[in-house]
């Protein structure tokens, strides 16, 4: 086997859809890529951090290349994250379509001029149920 044809790792992504972005972008440049582990996350999406997020496969002739596309049109990472719920200490994984680009409602209620309000609410019901996380990509609010 020649050393062109070695098939490494070149980026990991904890949200399937950022992986796949990537993938035709550098599909599109021309580079030879495919997305690994994105069943066994799409099954459980619990086991991302274990198996390490959707990995992006690239020969290793074409990791410059790579490189030098992704620097020019951005690799996303900057919205690839993860949120941890305090209270069970797992990540945060939307029940509707799997995704972990979730945020606190409760952070974004405590921005400006929402904490009064909130406050408010609070004392008024106390015992409504309020969800605490709202996917960013179905726009669905979960507990």
């Amino acid at each position: 086997m020649n050393t062109d044809d070695k098939i490494i790792t070149f980026a990991s992504y904890y949200d399937p859809m950022l992986a796949h972005i990537i993938r035709t972008r550098l599909e599109a440049n021309g580079v030879a890529c495919f997305v690994a582990d994105e069943n066994t996350i799409g099954a459980n999406p619990l086991y991302n951090q274990a198996v390490g997020g959707v990995k992006i496969k690239i020969f290793e002739r074409d990791l410059e290349r790579c490189r030098e596309i992704l620097a020019t049109e951005g690799d996303l990472h900057e919205k690839d994250h993860f949120e941890i719920d305090n209270d069970s200490n797992t990540y945060v994984v939307c029940p509707y379509c799997a995704s972990t680009n979730v945020s606190n409602i409760a952070e974004d209620l405590n921005k400006g001029e929402w904490p009064v309000l909130s406050s408010i609410l609070n004392l008024a019901n106390p015992f409504q149920t309020q969800m605490n996380w709202r996917c960013n990509n179905c726009q669905r609010e979960f507990e």
